[in-house]
Parts: C-alpha cells; sequence; structure tokens
C-alpha cells in the first residue's frame, strides 16, 4: 500500500517539471530505465518527506538531482554486490554432491546383505543382544535385566555378535 504524501505545489511543480531529465540522469548509472523510474519515485519521496519547518536548500533542482545520483549509485552498489555474491541456490548448484555413486550404493546394498545374513546364523539370544545394544542403544545393564543374564555375558554376547559380522564380512 502506498502512503499518501502530502507536499507543496511548488515542489510538486519542481518534480514534474524535472522528472523526466531525472530519469534520463538516473537511466545510465543504474543500466536500465525502469529501475531509473524507481530512484526517481525514491527521490521524489525522499525530497516531499523533508520536515516542513526544516532547512530549505538553497538550490531545490540539484538537491532533487543529488538525491537521484546517490540513491542511483547505492541501487548500482547493491546490484553489484548481488552479483558478486550469487543467490544460496547458485552456490549449492556448484557444491559436489553429497550422494553415493551408484557403485557405493550397490557396494552398501550388498555389504548390508551380508550383514543381515550373518545375524541370522548367531543364536537367538546373541541376536537379540547386539539389536538391542546397537539399534536400540540399551546400556549392558539394560540388556542383562532385560535376558535375565549377567551384565558380563551381555557384554561378551554383541562382542561375539560383532566378531561373527566382521568374519563373514572379511570372507566375501
Amino acid at each position: 500500500m502506498i502512503a499518501a504524501v502530502s507536499c507543496p505545489s511548488d515542489k510538486l511543480e519542481l518534480y514534474l517539471s524535472h522528472r523526466a531529465a531525472l530519469v534520463d540522469y538516473s537511466a545510465p548509472i543504474v543500466g536500465c530505465r525502469a529501475q531509473a523510474e524507481e530512484v526517481v519515485q525514491e527521490a521524489w519521496l525522499r525530497f516531499c518527506g523533508q520536515a516542513p519547518g526544516g532547512a530549505q536548500p538553497n538550490n531545490p533542482v540539484g538537491y532533487l538531482y543529488r538525491i537521484v545520483r546517490n540513491l542511483s549509485f547505492d541501487l548500482l552498489r547493491r546490484s553489484t554486490l548481488e552479483n558478486r555474491h550469487p543467490d544460496g541456490g547458485e552456490l549449492l548448484d556448484e557444491l559436489p554432491s553429497t550422494a553415493p555413486s551408484p557403485e557405493h550404493q550397490a557396494l552398501h546394498r550388498d555389504q548390508l546383505r551380508l550383514l543381515q545374513d550373518a545375524l541370522t546364523l548367531l543364536p537367538e539370544r546373541t541376536r537379540r543382544a547386539f539389536h538391542m545394544h546397537r539399534l536400540q542403544h540399551m546400556t549392558f545393564q539394560e540388556i542383562a535385566v532385560q535376558l535375565q543374564i549377567s551384565t558380563s555375558l551381555a557384554h561378551q554376547l554383541v562382542r561375539d555378535a560383532l566378531t561373527h559380522c566382521a568374519e563373514h564380512l572379511a570372507d566375501d
């Protein structure tokens, strides 16, 4: 929504009589006539928005041109900075993918299948202890209570499962 601007008629007449020249002045700086139009409109809002009791410039036309010049260079600097630092999407496109290659995916699938095969060869209690420790993140004490065994035996079962799986993967 655009706010209503109340401005003395002499300022409005001054602006309207110089508006086309101000756009022509800004366009080569910002590189686009449409952007120059926006700069001149912003300059008008600033020029008109001066405090009514404030000091009035000796040369209002020169002051208006100065506002347009400053706003034009501000826009140019902002555009240059944005072009120098592309947005995040462009930066992400330049980064190498972290997804595994199809070869690595196939290798990992094969290793997972071998690990599943190794686990099926384990005794039920050893497999359960391994599952509780590695997948459910239970402590050896919690496993011991769950399986109604000693803590050292829970530790031994998990170690046996790890050793068995490592040997099974190494054999392939």
